[in-house]
């Protein structure tokens, strides 16, 4: 088959060997995929010269991460709110302690691969870089954080075996081929275009299923961390993990039928409509962002409070919208008094609220 077989294992169960990339025949640029490029290209353009032009971009990207890891972390189970981190980086006591540190996990791996990616390529190396820093003094820390797996994983419903799981990606001693192959079509130089490349490794990835755990979270970084490294997004603001969480039924089965049916151009398309949804709702979600600071900006103004250290104070509120007088102190470089005077100001703006 165009993507890959199943192969019966010595015990009985048969696990599926990915063909290597590109797919042959080559991928066909129908129509509808012609017409989803043009759209989500012309929409990552935008975001691209927002990441460029918009002032103070870094505080909203700071804010993009801390979604996107909520986001792609809830899609494995974890249970923990936006609050629940803001909480964790102001050192209150949390009871679900655990799940926030996977969430933070995921904030650290995503921060490490951007900036790695400034002096080092997209690799193998890399990917267990950020597999570590994901897996780190979490539920998968004994999972070999960092390695590939030497034993065979599957995918299924809790109780399911080999037998009876939904997937079973390749025995060990092929997943590491296969990882090789991906490695070395990662530096390929081909006629695709970036987001299609962008699909099918994405695609590949998942299919390979290369650790014990913390696969989805890395295949969903994957997709960032390339575009990033292909200079496709100069800023890390496209994630696609809410498209997926919404449409998770349809994401895994149309993986499926790449593998059941060799059918890659149903999977790309997926993936263009997603990439166009999630820009789309990342620029409206700047937009409502820039407003907001922009009011903000203007109430302070014709309240006669925009002082300097009240404009600074402002925008750190948008870095981090959890504070109290004791960091606030602290990053201004201001008495305690003097944060306090500060946030009653802007409590009784109701640009903060108690909590």
């Amino acid at each position: 088959m165009r993507s890959g077989k199943y192969i019966t294992q010595p015990t009985g169960y048969k696990a599926f060997i990915p063909s290597n990339l590109p797919p042959k025949p080559s991928v066909l640029i129908v129509d509808d995929i012609k017409n989803l490029l043009i759209d989500a290209n012309m929409v990552i353009g935008k975001i691209d010269a927002i990441g460029e032009f918009v002032p103070n971009i870094e505080h909203i990207i700071a804010m993009y991460i801390r979604k996107e890891a909520l986001l792609s972390s809830q899609i494995e189970g974890t249970e923990a709110s936006l609050d629940d981190i803001f909480e964790y980086e102001s050192k209150i006591p949390l009871k679900n302690i655990n799940d926030v540190e996977e969430v933070i996990n995921y904030i650290k791996a995503l921060n490490h691969g951007i900036k790695r990616l400034k002096e080092f390529p997209m690799s193998i190396r890399l990917i267990k870089e950020i597999h570590k820093i994901l897996l780190h003094q979490s539920r998968g820390d004994n999972k070999t954080p960092g390695e590939f797996r030497k034993t065979q994983n599957w995918i299924g419903p809790p109780g399911s075996t080999l037998m009876s799981a939904n997937f079973v990606p390749p025995p060990p001693h092929d997943a590491l081929d296969a990882m090789s192959n991906l490695e070395k079509y990662l530096h390929q130089n081909l006629d695709l275009p970036i987001l299609i490349n962008c699909a099918l490794i994405h695609y590949q990835f998942e299919t390979i299923h290369p650790f014990l755990d913390g696969n989805g979270r890395l295949g969903r970084l994957l997709i960032t961390f390339f575009l990033h490294w292909k200079k496709t997004l100069k800023k890390p603001l496209l994630y696609l993990s809410y498209f997926f969480k919404l449409n998770r039924q349809e994401y895994y089965d149309r993986l499926n039928l790449v593998r059941d049916k060799g059918d890659y151009e149903q999977w790309i398309i997926f993936f263009l409509k997603g990439v166009i949804w999630s820009s789309e709702s990342a620029l409206l979600t700047i937009k409502k962002i820039l407003h907001l600071a922009e009011n903000h900006r203007k109430l302070l103004i014709s309240k006669k409070i925009a002082s300097p250290l009240a404009i600074a104070f402002l925008e750190y509120l948008f870095e981090k919208p959890h504070v109290s007088i004791k960091n606030v102190s602290k990053y201004l470089n201001i008495s305690f008094q003097s944060a306090k005077t500060l946030i009653t100001q802007f409590s009784k703006l109701k640009i903060l609220k108690e909590i």
